[in-house]
């Protein structure tokens, strides 16, 4: 039992019934069909065919590139298919199913078919709220929820509370998981060592873009083709470096941990460059999830009988070892909600405030759940862009600032800061916004501009965004598309010319070479 208060203000925000706040879904009589398991084990693959023969449908994703994946998968296969993100809408004539991020889910579509994909995502901090609302509000009489085994239990504990019916199948990888046993550099780390080891296949991994990028432009000097994929890249590059991968083009793959997300890549060794990560507080190890999704990519059926996996040195083997061996179970016992804007209007009332950073720390902070299976996520992102919003625009109405609080916009980073503080002015002032100009630079061959280009990528994305809210003051939406492509035509071209940073952090840190 929470020491938050529970009655009457939660009874009010009607928070001790969420699901009863998705009637369409509860109207339907759901059956769940988990399909759990590794990667590899065509868990997605089987629901997926289902999901095709359905005669409605949604198809709930992590990321935009897996939603075009799967989009562009049913519409080779006769099936028309709509595309829905946070930056964009491709809409078919006729269509009756859709390809979306989890986000974007329409809790009042009814749908014969759902499949709700990498559940284990329950468990990231930022976004799990989604996958709880997908869960539980899926507006499909068949929901198919894949992904790892890691949060079957708070899983069924949500659904046994609906008294839903559900059948769990389980599956096995397909293609075994080899982990070697000599790491590519031995006991201390050494790049010419690395370079003799390196592979036709491999997809190295590391956890920033800098060393993506000087990894990449190192194992270009070293004579093999590369692809890089990181996350400030936009999906249309990750989507073209995929391609050059997959087709041959290039032997290596330099990559973040995105790769674990769904991608499929015909990698026959997965090789991490570092054990640990920063994830925005503090840098710490791979838990078991991370790594067994990573290394996971490693065999792809049908391409490579046997996938392995390695490491730059014995110490990260033995960590990849122990991940591997024990179990990936989330220590989660309920699943994360978040407040919408009914609960923050009605909290405004009471409260007599409009200020939304301060309604939503009191939600955080104060007001509980009385529940054995949900609890309110941890909205610290949230809070922060609450109070930036009051702060810059204290007399928009509460239901603007909510808006603008759910804007896909990344606040430590100064750039994406500023550009999403100049929209909100904007915005405030009633003043017309036009789409970021195209600098002169886009027409050069120089890689010099690389990060000026990312940057400028995701100033599209949040235009491309708020002009889906509100069209009347971001009017140039329609002009995203175009300008997007330029700008991933010079990131594409720049990719195979730049020359990274000379180091990586780990031979900054340890004095490595």
């Amino acid at each position: 039992m929470s020491a938050k208060h529970h009655s009457p203000l939660a009874a009010s925000l009607n928070l001790h019934d969420y699901p009863g706040t998705f009637p369409v879904a509860r109207s339907l009589k759901r059956h769940i069909h988990f399909h759990l398991g590794p990667t590899n084990s065509g868990k997605t693959h089987e629901a997926l065919v289902v999901l095709q023969k359905a005669k409605s449908g949604v198809y709930l994703a992590p990321l935009r590139l897996l939603a075009m994946e799967i989009r562009d998968r049913l519409m080779d296969a006769g099936v028309p298919c709509n595309l829905v993100t946070g930056e964009e809408r491709v809409l078919i004539p006729g269509a009756r199913h859709t390809a979306c991020t989890v986000e974007m889910m329409r809790p009042d579509m009814e749908v014969d078919v759902a499949i709700i994909d990498e559940i284990q995502m329950l468990q990231d901090e930022s976004r799990g709220y989604a996958w709880t609302a997908a869960l539980v509000g899926a507006p499909a009489r068949h929901v198919y929820v894949c992904g790892s085994d890691a949060v079957t239990a708070p899983c069924l504990r949500a659904i046994e509370s609906m008294n839903e019916p559900y059948d769990i199948t389980r599956l096995e990888r397909k293609t075994p998981l080899v982990l070697e046993s000599e790491s590519l550099s031995g006991a201390r780390y050494n790049r010419w060592q690395l370079k003799k080891n390196i592979r036709k296949g491999d997809a190295v991994i590391a956890f920033s873009r800098k060393d993506v990028l000087t990894l990449s432009a190192r194992i270009r000097q070293w004579g093999f083709g590369v692809a890089s994929i990181y996350g400030a890249l936009s999906p249309e590059v990750r989507r073209t470096e995929a391609r050059r991968f997959s087709s041959g083009e290039a032997d290596v793959l330099v990559a973040t941990d995105a790769v674990g997300m769904g991608l499929n890549l015909p990698i026959r060794r997965v090789v991490f460059s570092a054990t640990h990560k920063f994830d925005g507080v503090a840098t710490r190890d791979l838990n078991a999830t991370e790594v067994r999704q990573i290394a996971g990519r490693a065999g792809r059926y049908g391409i490579y009988p046997t996938g392995y996996v390695n490491a730059f040195e014995d110490d990260e083997l033995i960590h990849l070892q122990h991940m591997l061996s024990t179990s990936d179970a989330a220590e989660m016992s309920r699943l994360p909600i978040t407040p919408n804007l009914h609960h923050m209007q009605t909290l405004s009332n009471t409260r007599h405030s409009n200020r939304l950073g301060e309604l939503l720390a009191y939600f955080s902070e104060s007001v509980g759940i009385d529940s054995d299976v949900f609890e309110t996520a941890t909205l610290g992102v949230h809070v922060g862009q609450g109070h930036l919003i009051d702060e810059y625009a204290p007399h928009l109405p509460l239901a603007h600032k909510f808006i603008f609080s759910c804007a896909p916009v990344s606040l430590d980073k100064d750039h994406e800061r500023n550009y999403f503080l100049a929209c909100l002015k904007s915005f405030a002032a009633a003043s017309q916004r036009k789409l970021p100009a195209a600098p002169e630079w886009l027409a050069s061959t120089s890689p010099r501009h690389l990060e000026d280009a990312e940057n400028l990528s995701k100033d599209l994305s949040l235009y491309a965004w708020l002009s889906f809210k509100f069209p009347q003051v971001f009017y140039q939406g329609e002009q995203v598309p175009a300008l997007r492509s330029r700008i991933s035509r010079y990131i594409e071209q720049a990719l195979l010319t730049q020359a990274g940073f000379g180091d990586t952090s780990k031979e900054l840190l340890y004095g490595y070479r």
